[in-house]
């Protein structure tokens, strides 16, 4: 039986998966000792739990636990590794590099260290939403000393090639920081092959609590990495903080999670993903923005040319999708990734559909005919009627 509205917003956030919840509690009830404590069964305890969820994430990208440090998110990891990185190679350059559609977390961090006497370059992407690597190998010079590219956009959901974007940076000895936030569980990750520095991570987009997260720093790295938080030296130094035994055993449980299931999940994720759009494709004026070849398997971005795109938007009580207005009206704010791709992605009204684990071919098939009725009778001035 379906249930509404259904839940179509993976990219926002997932649900926790209940077997993640279920490796939780007992922190919360029984276990709840101070990880850093170590003179305790109850200290000894958490701190086994801690180090046992730091193997299970550095197994889903490839890494080593020793690279894994906790934050409270992708959004802390980021600035983590953007100050920081900076902060250490102030001495050797005072320039970096990213791209104008990288989520506000990167931007506005950027924007920070601009005001920090910093120079920061945006690149613009293609029309496709893909970064031309000549693009950023010409944008790197003798003073660059970190660049930052997201592995997976969290709006249009494109996958950057980061392997040749982190070769050049290798080749310029330019730090490179990859924020990978919507990429676990959905796209493969070696970080004993990736050329990447540093690599921001979360938990709650894999289906995990919110309020956890951790940054991947190369050993080689870490003397390019200043602390941003002091206050105790946890993590060896970089990120200073009583750990939250509870959130980093859920985001170990989510990743061991996705690493043993992405096999299966990932193709389940695009039959349904491609059997929504299909039944969309043949509308008028309606677009997918950003490559489909490059792209992650649950993500669907549309513009629709349509009048009354805020009146649909607000009629679609069966279903939870995020919107971006493309024009200013009222308070909608236009989505800066679609402006990046060029006009005719920001001309119309913007839906991010993105499906997840938990959804069914039967909630898919009712949210596409749902989505196709509205549509329609939006066009032609219908009452919009459930």
């Amino acid at each position: 039986m379906l249930r509404f509205p259904i839940y179509l917003d993976n990219s926002a956030t997932t649900p926790v998966d209940p077997r993640v919840v279920d490796r939780m509690l007992p922190y919360l009830r029984e276990q709840y000792g101070n990880p850093a404590s170590s003179t305790h069964a109850f200290g000894c305890k958490a701190r086994e739990a801690v180090e046992h969820a730091r193997e299970e994430v550095a197994a889903l990208i490839g890494a080593q636990p020793r690279d894994i440090v906790w934050t409270s998110g992708a959004t802390e990891s980021n600035n983590l590794a953007l100050k920081g990185a900076a902060a250490a190679s102030a001495g050797r350059g005072r320039h970096l590099v990213t791209v104008a559609t990288e989520h506000k977390a990167v931007l506005d961090t950027m924007q920070h260290l601009e005001r920090q006497g910093y120079e920061v370059t945006y690149l613009a992407p293609g029309p496709d939403g893909l970064l031309d690597i000549d693009v950023f190998r010409a944008a790197l010079r003798p003073d660059t000393v970190v660049a930052s590219v997201m592995l997976v956009n969290n709006e249009i959901g494109v996958i950057q090639d980061v392997a040749a974007l982190g070769s050049v940076c290798r080749e310029r000895g330019v730090v490179f920081h990859v924020d990978a936030a919507q990429a676990t569980g959905k796209v493969a990750i070696d970080l004993t092959r990736l050329p990447v520095d540093l690599m921001s991570l979360t938990a709650h987009k894999t289906y995990g609590p919110k309020g956890i997260g951790a940054l991947y720093v190369r050993r080689e790295s870490r003397l390019l990495l200043e602390a941003q938080i002091h206050g105790g030296g946890h993590e060896r130094g970089l990120r200073s903080g009583t750990l939250a035994t509870h959130q980093i055993v859920g985001m170990g449980a989510c990743f061991r999670l996705a690493r043993e299931e992405m096999a299966d999940e990932v193709p389940r994720l695009r039959r349904m993903r491609d059997r929504l759009w299909a039944a969309l494709a043949d509308l008028p004026e309606v677009r997918v923005n950003g490559s489909m070849e490059r792209r992650i398997a649950n993500n669907l971005n549309v513009t629709i040319a349509l009048a009354a795109g805020d009146a649909l938007l607000g009629s679609l009580t069966d279903i939870a999708i995020s919107s971006s207005s493309a024009c200013s009206s009222g308070s909608a704010t236009p989505s800066h990734v679609l402006q990046a791709l060029g006009p005719a992605a920001a001309a119309g009204t913007a839906m991010r559909i993105t499906v997840g684990r938990c959804n069914t071919d039967e909630e898919i098939d009712h949210a596409a005919a749902y989505l196709r009725r509205h549509i329609v009778d939006s066009r032609n001035g219908g009452s919009l009627a459930r």
